[in-house]
C-alpha cells in the first residue's frame, strides 16, 4: 500500500484578502468588523474630491504657456486655413502648403489628415497662440520636427500626396458625418 500524500501547505497567502495581518494597500480591502471596515474605507466621493482639487491646484499653477493649443485657439486656426471651393468650410481646408485636410482626421499619418503646428517650434520659444499656429498636414508636420530653416519648397516636397475627387471627399464625409454639406454658393444647377 502507498503512503498517502498530504496536500502541501503554502506559507504565505495565494490572495492579497486572504491574509488580514498584512496592512491595507487601499481603502476598500475587506474586515470582519463593521466598526473597523468604516475606519479604514475610504469613499469614493472623497477620492474624487481630492483628485478634483489636485487638477484645480495644476490649473491655477501650470504654464500659462502650454505647449498644446487650447481649443478655442484651434478653432480660430481651422477658420483662418484656406477654404476649398464647393466644399463646406467646416469639414474641408486647405493647410499653409496647398494640401487638402479633413477636420475629423488629425494626428493621423493619412494625406487628408492634419495637425495644429506651432510656426515658431514651441521647444525654441513658440507661444500657443493663434498668431503661431497654423493647420498643416500631419506628415509635413512631423517630417518639420523643431526645425525653422525649412523653405516652402522643401515642406511641399515632405507633403503626401493625394489626389481626391469630390465624390472621394463625399463619400469621406458621408462615412465621417453621415451626410454631405457642400459650401453654399459652390456653384452648379439650382432648381428654383
Amino acid at each position: 500500500m502507498r503512503p498517502s500524500k498530504e496536500p502541501k501547505r503554502r506559507s504565505r497567502p495565494s490572495s492579497p484578502l486572504r491574509d488580514r495581518t498584512a496592512a491595507p494597500s487601499s481603502g476598500f480591502e475587506r474586515s470582519s468588523s463593521p466598526k473597523s471596515r468604516a475606519s479604514r474605507l475610504t469613499s469614493p466621493v472623497s477620492l474624487l474630491n481630492r483628485d478634483l482639487e489636485e487638477l484645480q491646484e495644476l490649473a491655477t499653477s501650470s504654464n500659462t504657456n502650454p505647449r498644446i493649443f487650447p481649443y478655442n485657439v484651434k478653432q480660430q486656426c481651422w477658420e483662418k486655413a484656406e477654404k476649398i471651393r464647393g466644399r463646406d468650410p467646416d469639414r474641408w481646408r486647405r493647410d499653409s502648403l496647398g494640401n487638402t485636410v479633413f477636420r475629423k482626421l488629425v494626428g493621423c499619418p493619412g494625406c487628408l489628415c492634419h495637425d495644429y503646428d506651432h510656426i515658431v517650434p514651441y521647444s525654441k520659444g513658440g507661444q500657443s497662440t493663434l498668431d503661431n499656429c497654423q493647420v498643416l498636414q500631419a506628415t509635413v508636420n512631423r517630417s518639420k520636427g523643431n526645425r525653422t530653416e525649412f523653405s516652402r519648397a522643401e515642406l511641399i516636397q515632405k507633403s503626401s500626396y493625394c489626389r481626391v475627387s469630390g465624390r472621394d471627399m463625399d463619400l469621406i464625409e458621408l462615412s465621417a458625418y453621415g451626410n454631405v454639406r457642400h459650401a453654399p454658393n459652390s456653384g452648379g444647377c439650382r432648381i428654383q
